[in-house]
């Protein structure tokens, strides 16, 4: 007796294990090749809470016969009653331990029963590529389990027909009261195969074996056989050939043919079309870069792409470029570098506004830009000259003309220039300037050597006292006036300060912090002109060879006064006698 019990135990045992554990010895599992699967589970108030116990347990012991995983089976679940609820989607969970977690916490919804809007949540969402579904044109069978115990109380003949036009494999399972027309309505062809009727969900788990068999079925493409040049994707019961990227599958739905993307004449490409295994490809030829929409073609930008060295400006010319100097500077020898101050002479005086309305932290930038100033000049006691005089209700000379000898100097006295910080007299400055800052006292040099004389006025208002007069008395000296202003500055008062054409003399910045742009333009127009400028050596008028060239000059010209009076006279002549025909 005690033998006959001990071998019945163990018997016992395995049919008193849970049906899911039962499943998961029932044999190797199964490996479908890549599918997705959502299973939608009937979780209405006539679904009975062991009941629904069972279904847990159905669901767990099934996926425990799948091969579950990213590039294999995707498990997705959905549970519905009068509401649709995701339980997890397709690519929520790669684990199987993960997805059996969440079925054992599934907490039914015991609302009503409607079918066909479970049916229509899994086509539009669960089936999509947001949710982890794989692609269409991947190919990968998307199947739809749906176990349900009643009859639905919305209509799913109608939405199960789209599902299925879609390419959705629908198995319809129902459980003791289910409705046999609404399973048939819902389920693929051929019927027998996708419809199951059980009479309780404790015998739910017969449907699982054979729905289990139907996966199972062999993998033909690791069968051979197949004849497949690139790719077989195995599908449950069947395959298909599937080509590597570039390439198409041919008629014969196993061999694949080159794509030539080109050869289809929509590329647009300017140039050439090359075919590659993404598609079609624009290039250039030779000289020539691809534009960013991917079709056009442009001359290549040298400049962009070598160390061009030049000072002022490149500019790309086909396979070669060439640089450019600013307006009235000149192209050195090198063809990089531009011909600047530094080798011009000139007595520079800048006129600072210092008023109140400046403010300190401004006045700093002023002193800032001042010194950008002095870097493009080559200042020397025989070359540019500097002196600076800062104005607010009082004028103050900072330093005169002849003080400092080097650049280095000038911008250290500029830096300790203090700010005075009252009101705005322009005009008393100006008459400042030309009584006193040009003198030979200050440092200027004597007319005699014809040393051009520049006027430089910073100001950021409107002068107290007018500025007119002495702003005409400065250019009848033959000062060349230049006015910058900034911020609330008067443009008409800039003009009446500043030489002709005020385009080249008159500059103009919104604020202080953005005024450096002014340099590009006051570079090149401070830089002395042709004849007064690099390379002038400067003589004293009384030495010989000035006196005979000062006296060829001035022959020059009575000779050509002689000859163009001579012309008047003719002229003169001539209208007479036509007057006197007339008569």
């Amino acid at each position: 007796m005690r033998g006959l019990l001990c071998s019945l135990l163990p018997m016992l045992l395995l049919l008193l294990q849970p049906w899911e554990t039962q499943l998961q010895f029932a044999g190797p599992r199964c490996r479908t090749g890549p599918l997705d699967l959502v299973f939608v589970i009937d979780s209405s108030r006539s679904v009975r809470p062991f009941e629904f116990q069972t279904m847990r347990q159905f669901l767990v012991g099934l996926l425990r016969s799948l091969d579950v995983g990213p590039n294999a089976t995707r498990v997705g679940v959905i549970q519905y009653s009068s509401q649709v609820q995701s339980v997890f989607p397709l690519g929520t969970f790669s684990r199987r331990e993960d997805m059996e977690r969440t079925i054992r916490a599934l907490v039914p919804l015991a609302q009503g029963t409607m079918t066909g809007l479970a049916i229509q949540y899994t086509m539009n969402v669960a089936f999509s590529v947001a949710e982890g579904a794989r692609p269409p044109e991947a190919r990968v069978p998307r199947v739809a389990v749906i176990v349900t115990d009643g009859r639905p109380q919305d209509r799913v003949a109608e939405v199960a027909a789209q599902a299925r036009a879609r390419g959705i494999e629908i198995y319809a399972v129902g459980v003791q009261r289910a409705d046999v027309a609404s399973l048939r309505a819902m389920a693929s062809p051929p019927l027998d195969e996708h419809v199951f009727l059980v009479e309780s969900f404790d015998r739910i788990q017969e449907f699982g074996l054979q729905f289990q068999r139907r996966l199972c079925r062999k993998d033909l493409c690791a069968e051979g056989g197949h004849g497949c040049q690139h790719q077989c994707v195995s599908s449950p019961g069947t395959f298909h050939c599937a080509c590597n990227p570039g390439y198409r599958l041919a008629a014969d739905d196993k061999s694949c043919l080159a794509i030539d993307h080109c050869s289809f004449g929509n590329h647009s490409c300017q140039h050439e079309c090359v075919s590659t295994f993404g598609g079609p490809r624009c290039r250039c030829r030779g000289g020539y870069n691809l534009l960013p929409d991917g079709r056009s073609c442009q001359a290549q930008d040298l400049c962009n792409g070598v160390d061009h060295g030049c000072e002022f400006q490149c500019v790309s010319e086909g396979f070669s470029y060439r640089c450019l100097c600013p307006e009235r500077w000149q192209l050195q020898a090198d063809g990089k570098s531009c011909s600047r101050c530094r080798e011009g002479h000139v007595d520079l005086v800048l006129l600072v506004d210092g008023s109140k309305s400046v403010r300190p932290q401004n006045f700093e930038l002023v002193k800032r830009f001042v010194n950008q100033i002095v870097d493009f000049l080559d200042v020397s006691p025989e070359g540019t000259r500097v002196g600076l005089v800062q104005f607010s209700s009082r004028v103050r000379t900072e330093f005169p003309l002849g003080r400092y000898g080097t650049a280095a100097e000038v911008k250290q006295a500029v830096l300790a220039v203090e700010y005075m910080e009252r009101g705005t007299m322009t005009g008393l400055a100006l008459r400042h300037m030309v009584e006193h800052s040009f003198s030979e006292a200050q440092g200027a040099r004597p007319r005699a050597l014809n040393v051009p004389r520049v006027g430089l006025v910073f100001t950021d208002g409107r002068s107290q006292d007018d500025v007119s007069v002495w702003a005409a008395r400065a250019k009848e000296e033959g000062i060349v006036m230049y006015a910058v202003g900034v911020g609330k500055a008067v443009e008409e008062e800039l003009r009446e300060i500043a030489s002709e054409p005020a385009e080249l003399h008159v500059s103009y910045s919104p604020d202080f912090s953005t005024m450096t742009h002014l340099l590009e333009n006051l570079k090149g127009s401070i830089c002395p002109e042709e004849g007064i400028s690099a390379g002038t050596e400067l003589r004293s008028p009384c030495e010989c060879e000035s006196l005979v060239e000062f006296q060829g000059r001035t022959l020059e010209a009575l000779e050509s006064l002689s000859q163009n009076l001579a012309q008047l006279t003719a002229r003169l002549e001539d209208l007479e006698n036509q007057l006197a025909t007339q008569k």
